[in-house]
């Protein structure tokens, strides 16, 4: 009998093995501890979909860009950039876990020094990505229910979206940085635009690349697209400069069939350029090529 309760009695005092879960990250499927209560977050998109998902973070990059981030960030200890951490910030911070990705991801091996991080970028599959990171912080957080939810939400806008640019002609994607234009293809950073709305491109094999393909307004008059997709890259990193609007006013772009029809849709350019695959910004963008293909 004393031997039974000794026994009882060690078995209470030892620590007791923190569970795990499986959680999919950038570079594979990682165990940790569920819930963490401390986080750090390097990658916007993560901090766009942790905040769509009821999430609050400890610490996060400046600046944000994002406007419908900034009340989620307000309180939070700035960490750095999105390039550029500052570790002695997030040492301080003394968080549970550090989720890092994209612009950060180079930055992995360094954090992990201070506490276990995950590189949560979001590649080449944006959207497969984008709700693969959603289920992940359902997992990891215990926000499984709510995930699904904003997952189906997506589902439901992204069939509508592609309903309404069905038969709709062609798109070319371009993106101006004040004077200067580039296109991006299927290939390019914004291609799941092509590829999750099945939309044709106006003109193939032009900037596969992530950085795309510098043209001319000679070459979108020629091209002539039925509908045009505008980022502006100086208004997506608060830089002044000439704006998308005042850069494709001219007399080349005025003859195209998008500009005749009302089909040139700007996208707002920091959800789509800066936190691109966050739930939000995903669910933003297709809501806005949804107002842009509204008959006019």
């Amino acid at each position: 009998m004393l031997r039974t309760i000794v026994l009882l009695l060690a078995l209470m005092a030892s620590p007791v093995r923190a569970q795990t879960v499986s959680v999919d990250t950038f570079t594979g499927s990682v165990d940790l501890p569920p819930k963490p209560e401390s986080i750090a977050v390097f990658d916007l998109a993560a901090f766009d979909t942790l905040t769509a998902l009821g999430v609050a973070v400890d610490g996060v990059v400046r600046p944000v860009y994002l406007q419908y981030l900034e009340a989620a960030a307000e309180g939070t200890v700035p960490v750095g950039s999105l390039f550029e951490p500052d570790f002695e910030a997030v040492f301080a911070l003394d968080p549970d876990l550090i989720i890092a990705g994209g612009r950060s991801s180079g930055q992995v091996a360094d954090l992990t020094r201070i506490a276990p991080t995950i590189d949560m970028t979001i590649w080449e599959n944006t959207v497969g990505d984008g709700l693969a990171r959603l289920r992940s912080y359902g997992v990891l957080f215990g926000k499984q229910a709510e995930a699904t939810q904003l997952a189906s939400t997506f589902e439901s806008r992204l069939a509508e979206a592609r309903e309404a640019v069905a038969r709709q002609g062609d798109a070319l994607i371009v993106m101006t940085n004040g004077p200067k234009v580039s296109a991006f293809g299927t290939g390019g950073r914004f291609g799941w635009l092509h590829d999750a709305l099945d939309l044709p491109e106006a003109v193939e094999s032009v900037g596969h690349n992530t950085h795309g393909e510098a043209i001319s307004f000679e070459f979108i008059r020629e091209v002539d697209p039925d509908i045009l997709l505008v980022i502006d890259r100086l208004a997506a990193v608060g830089q002044d400069g000439d704006s998308a609007r005042a850069t494709l006013d001219n007399a080349l772009v005025h003859e195209t069939k998008a500009w005749k029809t009302g089909r040139v849709i700007y996208l707002s350019p920091a959800p789509i350029y800066i936190s691109s695959g966050g739930i939000q910004s995903m669910t933003l963008t297709l809501d806005e090529i949804l107002a842009g293909m509204k008959d006019r």
